[in-house]
């Protein structure tokens, strides 16, 4: 009753017509060669693995769950096959570079794999999902001795990568983390041997049998380290030494979770494990930053391949079901005396085009969002670089908490559409809602995030990579009013960025004064700019979409994307308006608890 199909013409639309993806990868020596046609195919290919090999593994991957013993961790049925099927595929290396082995295609068809993975099987994906991360530390921080035993590993996935951070005391204060280092022999440096000891919980993957061996990075702290989060350091340490003999790598446990049960997500002790050093010591958090961003870029695509998984399953469903006869049919609908679809009925249809046109804006902003890291890597052109960079600093934040927020939301939103059955296993959805209510939570809460922007992507420059941005909207926003028929988005958008210009001014300012508005506002911060980059994405869509003109074949016709931008911008950007004058009213009073 649950099926997934990826949305490959859709995707395609959105990358070549909406945001001109070719144009970019022209620019980049590294993707010179890469074309429409040739990404279309990678995306075909994709769309196939995650529906024809992942999908069927999702519900009975929910039921049985991951098995624990002290042998280790047994994951559900079929899920050793379709990882065996990932690898043989080549999937783990298609954003690797060549030098490494891998494939050297963009980040943004990397994003566009893992959205179908998760709206595939969200538990499966979360093995490999940490991969690409895994590998960005080793190549960037790791000695040459350490790329010769374990960087062609990661890049292939024949082994998995997991990122060891959080500690029961530490959750996500990572200056309390108390796992020890020590220095096996001479001085502490990149690539030194050590021995690790200590616990971590919640590491997704600690324990699997997917491949033979796992490298764990582990934030960690050397003895005589300062306190706090200066003082990390971070030790790459394998379950099998290269002697092919165990660590002392044990998984103690596996937590018995809400959802992503196919997700093996253990309780670790590191008992003297051996190790190494990677990365300079007490520079651990800034080389586990390589790993945490790529992640939270990882957890934003779960956003969307839910959105996505629980907009084509409730339009099917509301197709199919008949109940009641509407007040008003479509003139194509049949005549007769009813029963008519749900999908006839006012409310049925506001559900459906709120599904639609959330999925269409995040997935928009979030090819951006990856477009812009390939060029921040890849361009030649020194302030192109530097200047997507800054984009992709302040988008990487709104992107986690917007796009996961939205998922969990719009999949609650659609398991209505449903109705009681909505609220039975058979039906699917009901595990959508459980699965994506872990992606607001992991790699930095919502809240987190939202603190995150307010305070290091907004004020530490004084606003200055925010305007970048703001400037982005008004250029939008000038594009569609020289459009006839656009006015609309042309002045959704202006308004938008004017609103987000004022609430800048408004936290620089009160910045001195009252040193917590910013954190109490915070939230609606994030949901304000998120806001903002919705109307942009529905500007730009209603922009370059107007006609069926060069239509990439199968995607849906201009007046449907149309339809879906035109609601997004008059039915769900008013919420906009709510987050934004809370932020413009300073004295807004947020007591303390009694106690």
């Amino acid at each position: 009753m649950w099926t997934y199909q990826a949305p490959v013409a859709d995707m395609l639309h959105l990358l070549t017509r909406v945001l001109d993806a070719p144009a970019s990868w022209a620019a980049q020596p590294a993707f010179a060669e890469l074309d429409a046609e040739t990404a279309g195919e990678v995306l075909a290919q994709a769309g196939r693995f995650a529906g024809e090999v992942l999908a069927p593994t999702n519900a009975a991957g929910d039921a049985e769950g991951c098995t624990w013993s002290p042998e280790g961790v047994a994951t559900p049925t079929g899920f050793r096959a379709a990882y065996r099927a990932f690898v043989d595929g080549g999937w783990p290396a298609l954003a690797c570079t060549p030098e490494a082995g891998g494939q050297g295609l963009p980040q943004v068809l990397n994003m566009a794999l893992f959205e179908m993975l998760a709206a595939a099987n969200h538990g499966w994906t979360m093995y490999p999902g940490l991969l690409h991360g895994a590998y960005e530390v080793v190549l960037h921080h790791g000695t040459d001795e350490l790329k010769a035993l374990y960087l062609a590993k990661l890049v292939s996935g024949d082994w998995l990568g997991t990122m060891c951070l959080t500690e029961p005391q530490a959750g996500s204060d990572l200056g309390l983390v108390r796992t020890q280092a020590t220095v096996v022999a001479g001085e502490a440096a990149n690539g030194v041997p050590v021995t690790v000891s200590g616990s971590k919980i919640f590491i997704s993957g600690g324990d699997q049998d997917l491949t033979d061996n796992i490298v764990h990075l582990v934030l960690c702290r050397l003895a005589g380290a300062p306190a706090g989060t200066k003082g990390l350091s971070l030790a790459l340490v394998p379950k099998v030494r290269p002697d092919g003999t165990r660590n002392g790598v044990v998984c103690d446990g596996i937590e018995h979770k809400m959802g992503i049960h196919g997700s093996a997500t253990c309780q670790m002790r590191f008992d003297g494990a051996d190790g190494w050093l990677i990365g300079e010591p007490n520079r651990g958090l800034a080389a586990m930053f390589l790993m945490m961003n790529a992640a939270r870029l990882h957890v934003a695509m779960q956003g969307v391949g839910h959105l996505e998984a629980a907009t084509q399953n409730a339009w099917r469903y509301a197709q199919e079901r008949l109940q009641m006869r509407a007040a008003v049919r479509p003139a194509t609908a049949a005549t007769g005396p009813g029963p008519d679809p749900i999908a006839f009925h006012p409310a049925m249809r506001r559900t459906l085009l709120t599904l639609q046109a959330r999925t269409d804006a995040c997935r928009t902003i979030a090819y951006w969002c990856a477009g812009l890291l390939d060029e921040a890597e890849h361009h030649p052109d020194a302030a192109r670089r530097a200047a997507a960079a800054g984009h992709v600093a302040v988008l990487t934040p709104v992107a986690k908490s917007l796009f996961t927020e939205l998922g969990h939301r719009s999949a609650d939103e659609a398991l209505q559409v449903w109705g009681g059955y909505g609220f039975v296993r058979e039906y699917g959805i009901e595990q959508t809602v459980r699965d994506s209510r872990i992606a607001m939570i992991y790699e930095g809460t919502n809240e987190i995030q939202a603190v995150d922007l307010v305070q290091r992507k907004l004020l530490d420059d004084g606003g200055a990579r925010a305007r970048l941005l703001i400037a982005e909207l008004a250029e939008e926003a000038g594009r569609c009013r020289a459009v006839p028929g656009l006015q609309l988005f042309a002045d959704a958008v202006a308004q938008q960025a004017m609103a987000w210009e004022q609430a800048l001014t408004t936290l620089v300012a009160q910045r001195a004064t009252d040193p917590e508005h910013a954190l109490r506002v915070a939230d609606d911060v994030l949901a304000g700019v998120g806001h903002a980059l919705l109307a942009w994405a529905w500007a730009r869509i209603a922009r370059t979409t107007r006609d069926d003109g060069a239509a990439v074949p199968g995607a849906r016709p201009a007046d449907q994307w149309l339809q879906s931008a035109r609601f997004g911008v008059q039915w769900l950007l008013p919420q906009a308006q709510v987050h934004w004058s809370r932020v413009m009213q300073p004295a807004l009073d947020l007591p303390f608890l009694a106690t």
